[in-house]
């Protein structure tokens, strides 16, 4: 995606929310290339033979993200830092279905890239990660929204601090704490 089509994006989000019907219809050749760009990076470790391909997961996730009533997107920041949200929800809750297909098969990995590694393994069990977010949430809500974005959304510093309405020096140093927390805590699991 094309900083230069940052602002256009934000004012069609505006639009969408005022309850101009054609907004939605102009946002998506703006935020497709991107929304398949994050889903591609969180489908990348997935098993070769694995079913939820990107395209079906931007899918789905653009479908539930226009079926918010009313949408109050701020701008593209909050928009994705949203879609990062539908994009957890989407594969976590296609772990726990396969999982429960399988009776207790073996949860679908997913590869960190270095820019959001956890942990020094390559792998993290979605399941265990959404479990330990869960935990984190209780505990401090922004770390793990903070976690969300940049891990599942693909968001970087700068458009976390936006969407979250916080400085980047405070997003690096909660990004620093919650993945020391999250590495804790998924290292405490899988020593039970």
């Amino acid at each position: 995606m094309r900083p230069a089509s940052y602002p256009r994006i934000s004012e069609i989000l505006v639009n969408w929310a005022q309850g101009d019907s054609g907004a939605r219809e102009a946002l998506i050749p703006l935020v497709y290339g991107e929304l398949r760009r994050i889903a591609r990076c969180r489908l990348r470790g997935e098993r070769p033979n694995h079913t939820l391909q990107s395209a079906a997961l931007v899918h789905e996730a653009y479908v539930r993200l226009v079926d918010l009533e009313p949408p109050q997107w701020q701008n593209r920041a909050h928009f994705f830092g949203v879609a990062a949200q539908v994009m957890r929800h989407i594969l976590v809750d296609y772990a726990r279905n396969r999982l429960a297909a399988k009776r207790g098969g073996g949860a679908p990995r997913l590869t960190l890239e270095t820019k959001f590694a956890l942990l020094p393994k390559p792998e993290v069990d979605l399941l265990e990660l959404d479990d330990a977010l869960n935990k984190l949430a209780a505990l401090d809500p922004e770390q793990s929204r903070i976690i969300e974005m940049r891990f599942f959304g693909g968001l970087s510093i700068e458009e976390t601090a936006t969407v979250l309405d916080i400085s980047p020096a405070t997003v690096k140093r909660e990004w620093a704490t919650a993945r020391a927390w999250l590495q804790r805590e998924m290292s405490k699991d899988r020593r039970k």
